[in-house]
């Protein structure tokens, strides 16, 4: 993040409030810029649950108030890097979704991600809120549709028994992590109707 004022680069963003508003203040030389500090929507679960399926129809569903964005686009070069948590790919999430939200249309991250992986990074002050979805399944139909993918995909019985874990994982903890997640069952559900209850979700906590 580069101060319009003096240049610099930080890697640790403040946010202030300024009368109506609020700035974006720099750390080395003060310089304030308004800035739209928006909340960002986190649609995440298990791989095989249907955010990706699902992020597909909201695109049209909030298309008069948000920006819906594929969080694997980034899953690329050095930023795949699982060191850390994969820390370079969230914090460049973090980053981008604040940009596209000075736009003025907060943004929609359909991918794999728990609280601790944002709420701890200096980039959260960007956003007023992070709100959290977890789609999730019965762990025999996880099985099944993680089995029938492409081989390409590379799901293998290990990895298949990981996702499964994370699956346990988010469905017990979802009251429990910080913020709570909010948990949407895909088992039986159509996925019109799935993202029909999202995109409700969203419209429902966005800044009036």
């Amino acid at each position: 993040m580069i101060c319009a004022g003096c240049g610099v680069w930080t890697d640790e963003p403040r946010v202030l409030a300024d009368g109506a508003g609020t700035v974006l203040a720099c750390v080395s030389c003060g310089h304030r810029e308004p800035f739209r500090r928006l909340p960002l929507f986190a649609l995440t679960g298990p791989s095989g649950t249907g955010k990706t399926t699902v992020g597909r129809l909201l695109v049209d569903r909030l298309r008069d108030r948000c920006v819906v964005v594929e969080q694997d686009l980034l899953w690329v070069g050095a930023l795949r890097d699982p060191s850390g948590d994969s820390a370079a790919f969230r914090r460049t999430w973090l980053r981008l979704a604040a940009s596209v939200a000075q736009n003025g249309r907060p943004v929609v991250l359909c991918g794999t991600v728990a609280p601790p992986q944002f709420e701890t990074w200096p980039e959260r002050v960007l956003f007023s809120d992070i709100h959290y979805l977890a789609l999730t399944c019965a762990p025999e139909v996880l099985r099944a549709r993680l089995r029938d993918r492409p081989a390409w995909r590379g799901w293998d019985d290990g990895r298949i028994e990981e996702m499964l874990g994370f699956n346990d994982w988010v469905r017990a903890t979802a009251e429990r992590t910080s913020p709570p997640m909010r948990l949407l069952d895909t088992t039986q559900a159509p996925v019109a109707a799935t993202a029909d209850v999202v995109a409700r979700w969203v419209r429902s906590l966005l800044p009036r």
